[in-house]
């Protein structure tokens, strides 16, 4: 089996120690997680945690299988990239004065779509929203200038198919 990109949403109640559990689980079968974000999901006092991983199916469905056994853990999903929606955030903080005195920066900016978040004296701060080649693209054009700091914030995805959580856990709390 060849490896690929998936996406794994977890869908959970939000306990401490948790995200410790899942690591683990990636941890003991040596698969390094590739981005990780854990937000609000859209099922009240319900968290999502997004976790890209570059693996094989069947490694990835066992994985999958073992996160669900958490106590804590509703559902969890995985998907390829073709069956998602995804954006990553980056944030660059650049010179100020090359934004005057260099007219490629300019050009960069406008060129990726990105905006100048704010500008102060000594410096200003680029944000670009985008999928993951793209900010790499970004990244290594303002290389040369000279990047003073960089962020990138973890995959933040959405499935082109309807998700069943909603109905799972409707379902779910009518049995209680």
């Amino acid at each position: 089996m060849k490896k690929q990109w998936f996406t794994i949403s977890v869908y959970s109640e939000n306990n401490v120690g948790l995200l410790n559990r899942i690591s683990g689980i990636f941890l003991k079968r040596h698969i390094n997680i590739e981005s990780l974000n854990v937000s609000k999901s859209e099922i009240d006092e319900v968290s999502k945690f997004t976790i890209v991983v570059n693996t094989t199916e069947k490694w990835v469905h066992n994985i999958v299988g073992q996160i669900e056994k958490q106590i804590e853990v509703i559902k969890a999903f995985y998907h390829t990239d073709e069956e998602t929606i995804y954006q990553e955030s980056a944030l660059f903080k650049i010179a100020s004065h090359l934004l005057f005195d260099e007219r490629q920066i300019q050009n960069i900016i406008k060129e990726n779509n990105s905006q100048i978040v704010t500008v102060a004296r000594e410096f200003f701060v680029l944000a670009k929203t985008g999928r993951r080649h793209e900010i790499d693209e970004m990244y290594e054009q303002l290389k040369p200038f000279g990047i003073m700091q960089f962020v990138r914030s973890g995959r933040i995805s959405v499935t082109k198919d309807e998700m069943q959580i909603s109905a799972l856990l409707n379902e779910f709390q009518e049995h209680e």
